[in-house]
């Protein structure tokens, strides 16, 4: 797989606006490369290596080619992971939105959506499951998806950010999308998400 053994998070915004944010530096269309210093590169892997090179040489190549390599890289995904990790049976508003985006980054690029629904309770102590269940297939449907593989992982102790990780690396994932819902609720550690996922991660903002 192209990404595997990388970590990047990409900030996209559901309007015209789109940032995208590998390891520690940021890329947005208000802000030049050559903004971007030698120091706030510390990782030694990314997603996008060619826009590392360019940091470090305070953009000595023109601005269109990191474009070309985020574009390229975008090409790659054909398994997407959406995690859901809060307990609303109808799905909160940050959940609505990362299935919303899957579905459509999904059917952009003929890519396969794995869901995997995660909670420290066992099924038996949420009894809103089922109906929570009937919303995911709903809002996916709403997207055009009506198979999808979905896995759930209740009551086993581990932190949902372990599982992410778990279940990514196993399933050989290209790409994982959530809501900054979850990092904020703390269901999920973004720490750790930068230091365990194996592929690239996308945080919709609230």
């Amino acid at each position: 797989m192209a990404f595997a053994n990388c970590s990047s998070f990409a900030h996209v915004e559901t309007s015209s606006k789109h940032s995208i944010i590998t390891s520690s530096f940021s890329i947005s269309p208000s802000l030049p490369l050559s903004s971007f210093s030698s120091s706030s590169v510390s990782r030694k892997r990314s997603v996008f290596p060619n826009l590392l090179r360019i940091g470090r040489t305070d953009a000595v190549k023109p601005q269109a080619a990191g474009v070309n390599s985020i574009a390229e890289a975008f090409t790659e995904f054909k398994h997407l992971l959406l995690p859901i990790t809060d307990r609303n049976p109808y799905l909160s508003e940050g959940t609505r939105q990362a299935a919303a985006t899957t579905a459509a980054l999904a059917k952009k690029y003929g890519a396969d959506i794995t869901v995997v629904v995660i909670d420290e309770k066992l099924k038996e102590s949420l009894p809103e499951h089922d109906t929570q269940l009937s919303s995911i297939r709903w809002h996916l449907s709403e997207g055009g998806f009506q198979e999808f593989k979905l896995l759930e992982r209740l009551g086993e102790g581990s932190k949902p950010t372990a599982i992410i990780g778990e279940i990514a690396d196993d399933m050989n994932l290209d790409l994982v999308i959530m809501s900054m819902e979850a990092i904020h609720s703390k269901h999920v550690d973004a720490n750790l998400l930068a230091e365990f996922i194996p592929c690239p991660v996308i945080l919709l903002p609230l």
